[in-house]
């Protein structure tokens, strides 16, 4: 989100972050954003039935007039209502070279299958997790004797780079 939030302030970047939204009070990215002068909005989505928390988003976010939603390390499955009502405007970035390994422990899982590399995609956010289309990716090798958290650190490098330039592209597209 930092990453996002920094390129936004390039002369020539086609989006603005408007607004940060977190389901977790205290995400160390809300400050980052309020320090920006970013208004932000976080609320505990815990003992909130699903469709109604994202209800709750789907206003903030209206009210803000955002065009588009980059999802950035938001750990909640979006209902399908709210991902109808936002249809091709919501990405997210994912650490694993989509198709593979959707959901969690990516790292983890490309090293135990012995693959050769790993890295992120930036995709358009569908019901299905994890299965919209892939607009952008970026490889990073597995080195012998990786951990998971080492994979992890250097995927994450990458996912910084990549994700400020295909939200930039995307939104570029949509006008």
């Amino acid at each position: 989100m930092a990453t996002l939030v920094h390129a936004s302030t390039v002369a020539d970047c086609p989006y603005r972050v408007v607004c940060v939204l977190s389901n977790v009070e205290d995400a160390g990215g809300l400050k980052l954003a309020a320090d920006a002068g970013v208004p932000t909005w976080a609320k505990s989505h815990k003992g909130i039935p699903r469709a109604e928390f994202d209800r709750l988003l789907d206003a903030e976010l209206r009210a803000a007039n955002v065009e588009l939603i980059a999802l950035a390390g938001y750990m909640r499955l979006l209902s399908p209502e709210f991902i109808s009502g936002w249809k091709g405007r919501i990405l997210n970035v994912h650490p694993s070279l989509l198709p593979l390994y959707k959901g969690l422990d990516t790292h983890a899982r490309a090293i135990a299958a012995g693959d050769m590399e790993a890295g992120c995609s930036v995709h358009v956010v569908t019901p299905e997790l994890d299965d919209g289309p892939v607009i952008a990716q970026a490889r990073v090798p597995i080195l012998p004797g990786d951990t998971p958290d080492l994979l992890a650190d250097r995927v994450l490098a990458e996912e910084h780079k990549l994700y400020a330039v295909a939200l930039a592209d995307y939104a570029r597209s949509l006008r």
